[in-house]
């Protein structure tokens, strides 16, 4: 039995967004742009996974594949393997899940900055229930992850990055973790480096009303947002959701949308790409996938309509 998620935790975060920083390393611009000096700099919770193999009933489950994963990491190692430099920092457990997602992030080109933790790395159990339906148990609650502390930003390596990237799952964890997510950003900002969201909502960490203020609050800090329209409409009504996102400071809005390709408001400039006609074997992981290949791009300067098709290309088998 999957460990129970965390209550959701105060809202201790500042609401109120401070001045936006001049962006003396700012988006290109809807023309071809200039390399970014720096990589990805991300943080977050990465976990152990169990897959099951073949598709039934867990208990059916012939057997397991074990794989590492979470949403900051998978973009780190997208963004690695498409050429580009990448560091993740998390914390994790004194175990073999800890030193296998330490070992699986580094031999992808991911520099891992960890952080010893006494508590257990947080795991996922993954199965397919059908060919259509992947269901997913998680056994992170109080996990070495959900520690993350503001304490653990290296401060220097972070103001030097190309961007700064975070996903709305690592404010669920905890307090101390939402925390270290806005103390990210706001040295990130400081420093004039661009930040990157992908709003991520996650339904077993935190409801949609708890949710909604501190992500909207994050998404107003941040340069480039990333949602599905679902995850649009918790933080506006708008019936554009790229506009309703835009509106609320981003520069860079793109609105993920599976089969129908993707949306985007990019220093003012509409863009719509549509997305490759390919066989799903396995959604999990997709929406990284194309966060990846968007980052990647950014970081060598190649123009938005570049970026896109990456994105989408990145994100078929």
């Amino acid at each position: 039995m999957a460990a129970s998620p965390p209550s959701p935790p105060g809202r201790s975060a500042p609401s109120t967004p401070s001045p936006r920083p001049a962006r003396d390393r700012a988006s290109p611009g809807i023309g071809p742009g200039r390399p970014v000096s720096g990589g990805l700099f991300t943080l977050g919770e990465a976990m152990g996974i169990f897959v099951a193999d073949g598709i039934g009933p867990l208990d059916h489950a012939p057997g397991f594949t074990l794989a590492v994963g979470g949403a900051e990491s998978n973009v780190a190692v997208g963004v690695a393997r498409l050429g580009g430099s990448a560091t993740w920092l998390g914390r994790l457990g004194p175990d073999s899940a800890g030193s296998l997602i330490a070992a699986r992030l580094r031999s992808s080109g991911v520099r891992v900055l960890a952080v010893p933790d006494t508590s257990p790395t947080g795991l996922m159990i993954r199965y397919r229930r059908s060919a259509q339906f992947i269901h997913a148990d998680y056994h992170r609650a109080g996990s070495a992850g959900s520690h993350l502390n503001p304490a653990d930003l290296p401060l220097s390596e972070l103001e030097s990055a190309g961007i700064l990237h975070i996903t709305g799952i690592t404010p669920a964890l905890s307090a101390t973790a939402r925390a270290t997510v806005f103390a990210a950003v706001e040295a990130a900002r400081a420093a004039g480096v661009p930040v990157s969201i992908d709003v991520n909502y996650r339904s077993k960490l935190w409801s949609r009303s708890d949710a909604a203020p501190i992500l909207r609050d994050l998404v107003t800090r941040a340069d480039v947002v990333f949602a599905g329209p679902d995850e649009a409409a918790i933080l506006t009504d708008a019936t554009d959701p790229v506009a309703g996102l835009a509106a609320l400071g981003p520069t860079e809005v793109i609105i993920k949308d599976g089969a129908r390709g993707c949306t985007a408001l990019i220093d003012g400039t509409r863009l719509t790409a549509d997305a490759l006609p390919v066989t799903v074997i396995d959604p999990v992981g997709a929406g990284d996938a194309f966060v990846a290949g968007y980052l990647a791009d950014r970081l060598t300067g190649a123009p938005p309509t570049t970026r896109l098709h990456t994105c989408l290309l990145y994100t078929s088998p």
